[in-house]
């Protein structure tokens, strides 16, 4: 399976002048761990929103085996298999909601993802604000990891922790992509961290 930007030009309103991407080209494969990187502003966020459908470009469209990936994302019955996973993961969880409320919303994970994500039970009966950063990050770790998910879009989603739980994230999603064949697009302002995960690294 691959997932394709193919001539992608996007630029917000009152920006046409100055487009955040320009024709830009990326094909991630099944199995493949790509690194994104570029200097801050160059649109790196941009590309992944527009990769999991977040964003529409002006310019260019997104194909998922060859399919535009709003028509592919339909026949999962809106359960598309390009999932992303934020820098700031207080931002992507509705503060309101108990986080088990969260994850059934999104189709409950298995119980193995759970545990091999150290994710308590009792977290499912807390508030998103009672979490620390690392343990709320892999909660969203679990909830993008879906039985259809297909490619992860990872935008620097260890830049906020700590060292220890950078290496359990890291160590847990090779594991994981490797054993579903699954496709990572990276993120990172870590040149040495992208040296060590990626097979392929892309510059915008």
């Amino acid at each position: 399976m691959t997932l394709e930007a193919k001539k992608i030009t996007f630029w917000y309103r009152g920006k046409k002048k100055k487009p955040v991407l320009s024709n830009f080209d990326l094909t991630l494969s099944s199995g493949e761990r790509v690194g994104l990187k570029a200097p801050s502003g160059r649109g790196k966020t941009t590309l992944c929103r527009i990769l999991a459908g977040y964003e529409r470009p002006q310019k260019g469209t997104v194909l998922l085996d060859g399919s535009p990936l709003r028509k592919a994302a339909g026949t999962y019955r809106g359960a598309c298999p390009v999932q992303m996973v934020w820098q700031h993961p207080e931002t992507a969880v509705d503060p309101l909601l108990r986080l088990g409320t969260t994850l059934r919303e999104a189709g409950m994970p298995d119980r193995r993802l759970l545990e091999r994500l150290h994710i308590e039970e009792g977290w499912l009966e807390r508030f998103p604000a009672e979490l620390s950063g690392g343990e709320l990050q892999r909660f969203c770790l679990a909830r993008a990891l879906r039985p259809e998910t297909k490619f992860l879009l990872c935008d620097e989603i260890s830049s906020m922790l700590d060292l220890a739980t950078q290496a359990q994230i890291w160590h847990f999603l090779l594991e994981e992509a490797e054993a579903r064949g699954m496709g990572l697009l990276i993120i990172s302002h870590d040149d040495a961290l992208l040296d060590h995960l990626c097979t392929r690294i892309v510059a915008i």
